[in-house]
């Protein structure tokens, strides 16, 4: 896969658009599975998943979407990116 880097790397120690992302790059580097979750503009939830430790996930959101960490938040890190396969 191919992607396009459009922001620096952060954390998810704080509710995040990731820069107002429409796609963003996210690794867990802690050593256990965290629970992410996505919420729209208004605070509702949409939904959630399990990100396994040492893994990377692709995530599409709307770039008003935010992403949190259950916990470990600062071992979850992302970035805006574009992407193509």
């Amino acid at each position: 896969m191919l992607i396009k880097v459009l922001a620096a790397e952060g954390n998810l120690t704080s509710a995040s658009n990731v820069n107002t992302a429409t796609v963003v790059r996210l690794y867990n580097s802690h050593s256990a599975a965290i629970v992410i979750t996505r919420k729209n503009v208004g605070g509702d939830t949409i939904g959630s998943f399990s990100a396994v430790n040492g893994e990377v996930v692709y995530v599409e959101k709307d770039s008003t979407d935010t992403l949190t960490a259950a916990s470990n938040a600062s071992s979850i890190l992302v970035t805006k990116i574009a992407y193509a396969n």
